[in-house]
């Protein structure tokens, strides 16, 4: 006890704990009926805490190559004590993560929780969200399977197909003309350093910006004084924990119950096989681009397509700048069904792709 009553007083004279702690205390969060959707954000970060962890101990084994990437994940899910067990928590915590913060950027939108003055708290998050799509996509190919292999040929195939800038974003990709041991390479680096890199920034400043100007309080809300402010220590932590412990339960149920498989080594001069398909947050996007006809106007119906998918995710990005009315008190229902319809839209041609494999 007394060396624990020392050393908290080394630190509290080098960082101010007590100046900390004071904050923590004053911080408070919007309690109200939606309170429950503020929660996933914070599941979010649990999430990639874990990528974080897993994927460092994964580093341990993985060997990035045409000739080794399979081998070596082979031998760590069979040879390794616990291996299959961390790479199955590394990849369903990458699903779940993408599911989580999907849901918190839905609910942050149908809050109205983008406006005035959160804008750069939105387009910082809406940013992270797609770099979470890039980690799902280039650690797709990691481990240099036949479903990989060939899936992740469509996917730069279709980013080969945007108009002008198509050719040098397939070569950037590929690293050559075809999925081959460079491209491999390629994605090893976006997935372990440079998504990492960009990831760490936007987090760090998606993060200030929530502490500096708190937790929005959805429209028509802001009034209402029959519901008190919940502080945000210890009330909120300890409710974000216990959820934090939920979804770990979660995990390790499915990585123990249904874990991840390897599947058969990549033959790059092998027939692709039957029913290829991406990742379940892109099937919804490759199911739209499966049923446009050949051509659309002028332009090929592929190629039609990816620019309507970019266009769409450019204005997301900026719909702060757009949505003025809900800043003015209204609820600027025009967005409101936006976000509805994009969220059927999503949940229509995913049920709808997956029905179809």
């Amino acid at each position: 006890m007394e060396l624990f009553t020392s050393l908290r007083g080394w630190l509290d004279e080098r960082v101010d704990l007590e100046g900390l702690a004071a904050l923590a205390r004053k911080k408070t969060v919007p309690s109200h009926r939606h309170s429950i959707w503020y929660y996933f954000g914070g599941v979010t970060l649990f999430l990639f805490i874990i990528q974080v962890c897993s994927g460092i101990l994964l580093l341990f084994y993985y060997r990035p190559g045409e000739d080794t990437a399979f081998e070596s994940i082979r031998f760590l899910m069979s040879k390794v004590q616990f291996g299959w067990l961390m790479r199955s928590i590394h990849s369903w915590s990458a699903n779940l993560m993408v599911l989580a913060a999907a849901i918190h950027m839905f609910s942050v939108f149908l809050t109205k929780a983008y406006r005035k003055p959160r804008e750069i708290t939105w387009v910082s998050g809406v940013l992270l969200f797609y770099l979470t799509l890039a980690f799902g996509f280039s650690g797709y190919l990691l481990p240099w399977n036949e479903l990989a292999f060939f899936a992740t040929k469509v996917g730069t195939d279709i980013a080969g197909s945007v108009p002008f800038v198509g050719g040098a974003m397939l070569e950037l990709l590929r690293g050559g003309e075809q999925v081959t041991g460079a491209t491999l390479s390629r994605f090893f680096g976006f997935h372990v350093a440079l998504f990492p890199a960009i990831f760490t920034v936007l987090l760090a400043v998606h993060l200030i910006m929530v502490q500096r100007q708190g937790m929005s309080t959805p429209i028509g809300h802001e009034k209402s004084s029959e519901e008190t402010p919940m502080p945000f220590f210890p009330n909120f932590v300890l409710r974000d924990v216990l959820l934090w412990l939920i979804v770990l339960n979660i995990l390790a149920v499915l990585a123990v119950f249904f874990p991840w498989e390897l599947g058969v080594k990549a033959d790059p001069f092998a027939a692709a096989p039957a029913g290829i398909t991406p990742e379940w947050y892109f099937l919804f996007m490759f199911q739209v681009l499966k049923l446009l006809p050949s051509h659309v106007l002028f332009l090929e119906g592929e190629v039609f397509g990816v620019l309507v998918f970019g266009i769409a995710m450019a204005l997301w990005t900026v719909i702060p700048f757009f949505d003025r009315k809900s800043q003015r008190g209204q609820q600027g229902r025009f967005f409101t069904y936006v976000g509805i319809a994009v969220i059927v839209f999503i949940l229509f041609f995913t049920i709808l792709g997956w029905v179809m494999l």
